[in-house]
């Protein structure tokens, strides 16, 4: 027997719901490390921006299922920086990456990889108004796969519409800082992120390039 109709929620409210329970599961670790930090920090800097994922597609002319290359495609990116004390170089960073609308999977299926990663930093200033940045971590991608048909719990009143892939990654990235007026600050970025095991996709190593703007805070 079907479920009622006041069982269903459309994709794109199950997709908000995605994306707010993720920044709700990261915002209580990220408030804790902000205040973990405050009392070393020498500055904090928070920026936003786009990027996009890069990776190769597979020369394989076999027919049936060849896992796409994961690149293309629009991604918000949030980041924030804490460095600490003294030489105002050495700090760690925070930083999600998502992508803004759904894309097509091998032509048939809607899916939203997401990047999380926390990373160490080294900052080496090289002017006035400029700091070249390096940073390397750990973190998580999020393959979110949709659905066009719900499995509903009409207990609930609600259905499940997507499935989510998991897979720990490695992160390196850099980027160039340019303060063009007091504190706020232009970053072109780029990364590279080593995902074991990236079943979903034709290869396990993924780059992404990011553009970033974003202001300085000095606590003291």
């Amino acid at each position: 027997m079907p479920a009622p109709a006041t069982a269903f929620r459309s994709t794109e409210q199950n997709d908000k719901g995605i994306v707010l329970r993720k920044f709700a599961l990261l915002l209580p670790a990220c408030l804790l490390f902000l205040f973990a930090a405050l009392a070393h920090a020498q500055q904090i800097d928070v920026a936003v921006g786009a990027s996009t994922p890069y990776s190769s597609a597979t020369n394989s002319a076999a027919q049936g299922y060849i896992p796409p290359a994961e690149k293309g495609g629009l991604y918000p990116t949030f980041t924030g920086d804490v460095l600490f004390k003294k030489n105002n170089r050495l700090g760690v960073n925070l930083e999600i990456a998502i992508r803004a609308k759904q894309g097509l999977y091998n032509g048939y299926q809607d899916f939203r990889p997401v990047f999380t990663d926390a990373n160490a930093l080294y900052v080496i200033p090289t002017s006035k108004k400029t700091k070249a940045e390096l940073m390397a971590g750990v973190g998580l991608e999020t393959v979110i796969f949709y659905n066009h048909f719900g499995v509903c719990n009409s207990a609930y009143l609600s259905c499940t519409t997507y499935v989510n892939a998991d897979h720990f990654m490695a992160h390196i990235g850099g980027g160039v800082r340019y303060y063009f007026w007091r504190r706020f600050f232009l970053r072109p970025e780029i990364h590279l992120y080593v995902i074991p095991n990236n079943s979903q996709f034709n290869s396990d190593y993924v780059g992404r390039a990011a553009a970033t703007i974003g202001y300085s805070f000095a606590p003291r």
